[in-house]
């Protein structure tokens, strides 16, 4: 019986274990969970969501405080549309961390970044080319385009001198999405150099409307590997979504896969970003405490668990020190919801928005609980402690797992003392 590392992902002569480690939320794929992907020979991706926030965690800036000063005569304003971001200082929070993170990287693995087209940040096509050209300035290996079509994020790049060399991938969920991105950059003769073809079950937001359920990925995955081959297109294909083990990612490899990309249990790992108090409240979840819902802004399902504290919380925007999900007009779906609960409850000293939620103070403060649909399985892949909490992993266990493991068995880690 075959086993994940009986495989390798191959780009150009490279090759690297096809385990790539999904771009997670905000700081929640950690420059540590990257830098053990690529060291223990995989891929692992950092995201590029909201980084102005996460270097002033890390590195000290002030990026949130500098911003939120300039606006500060808006906070309790209900029109955002003047909150702006300097671009300077967008683009070198991510050459910041970027570059911080690929010169402590070690081994024969790679890092990516991934790269959400949704946050639009008042100036979606700007902020995202900052983003996107800063990330290549600093170093970084690939970029993996996600949450949107990024129909034109290809052409904010090709004057960067690193776009024919970096590895640059797309996200997509259907054949179709596939096509148009092909097909709206067929001028700047340049391929994808991946495609990862994320299925229903993922963790976040989701590529589909709320009938998710009708779709299935190894449907999706047979569709797209057909069409390429059908194409003479020669790009490695990565199933993404619901591979909870090493047999799980040795079936997607034999029907034609480079890689899979996986999140789920990586997020109950000692590197992952998720504060370890809430890591345990993934893995008491159970089935049915796990929702697809409505309420992130930006329009997409989204998956979470139900009893994380941004549901209903209705928390002033505060668009000034973040607004990173402002549109090009300066909106967010909830800014509206914000203000009609308030004129509706004018008297009220603390609000519930129910049908939406400020996701970027949720996210930075931990508070937004998204998970994969396979969440409820992680507390089988680890020993319960004496005082009913469970072992948190290493990400080296679980890497090793994937990598080596057959028969859907998943290894348990060493007791500790």
């Amino acid at each position: 019986m075959k086993r994940v590392d009986d495989f390798r992902l191959r780009f150009g002569k490279r090759e690297v274990v096809p385990i790539i480690i999904g771009g997670m939320g905000v700081d929640i794929s950690s420059r540590e969970l990257a830098l053990e992907a690529a060291r223990l020979g995989g891929v692992g991706h950092i995201s590029d969501a909201m980084l102005p926030t996460v270097t002033d965690r890390h590195y000290k800036t002030k990026f949130v405080s500098d911003k939120q000063k300039q606006y500060k005569l808006n906070i309790k304003k209900t029109d955002k549309s003047i909150v702006k971001f300097d671009l300077e200082q967008v683009a070198e929070s991510t050459r910041l961390h970027v570059s911080k993170t690929m010169e402590a990287k070690r081994g024969e693995g790679m890092i990516f970044v991934n790269c959400m087209e949704k946050l639009t940040m008042n100036a979606p096509r700007e902020t995202l080319r900052v983003r996107l050209c800063g990330a290549l300035d600093a170093g970084i290996d690939g970029i993996t385009l996600s949450a949107g079509l990024h129909l034109g994020s290809f052409a904010l790049m090709e004057d960067n001198p690193r776009f024919r060399d970096a590895k640059l991938g797309i996200i997509v969920s259907s054949l179709r999405a596939f096509q148009l991105f092909i097909r709206k950059n067929a001028k700047l003769n340049r391929l994808p150099d991946y495609i990862v073809v994320e299925g229903p079950l993922a963790g976040g937001h989701l590529g589909f409307g709320m009938d998710w359920a009708k779709y299935d990925l190894h449907t999706i995955v047979a569709e797209i590997v057909a069409h390429l081959k059908a194409e003479q297109l020669d790009i490695p294909v990565v199933a993404a979504g619901g591979v909870f083990t090493g047999s799980d990612a040795v079936e997607f490899l034999e029907m034609g896969c480079g890689a899979v990309q996986v999140a789920t249990r990586f997020t109950a790992s000692k590197e992952c970003g998720i504060p370890a108090k809430i890591q345990q409240e993934y893995f008491k979840a159970d089935e049915h405490d796990i929702e697809v819902n409505m309420i992130s802004p930006t329009g997409y399902p989204m998956r979470m668990l139900k009893n994380c504290p941004a549901i209903g919380d209705g928390i002033r925007p505060n668009c000034e020190a973040y607004g990173y999900l402002l549109d090009a007009n300066g909106h967010c779906a909830y800014i509206d919801a914000y203000n009609r609960e308030v004129a509706l409850h004018p008297d009220a000293k603390k609000i519930s928005v129910k049908d939406k939620t400020c996701l970027c103070t949720q996210m930075r403060n931990f508070d937004c609980w998204t998970c994969g649909h396979y969440t409820y399985r992680l507390k089988d892949t680890t020993h319960r402690n004496a005082d009913g909490s469970y072992q948190i992993l290493t990400a080296e266990h679980v890497f090793h797992d994937y990598q080596f493991s057959t028969d859907h068995k998943i290894a348990l880690p060493s007791l500790l003392p």
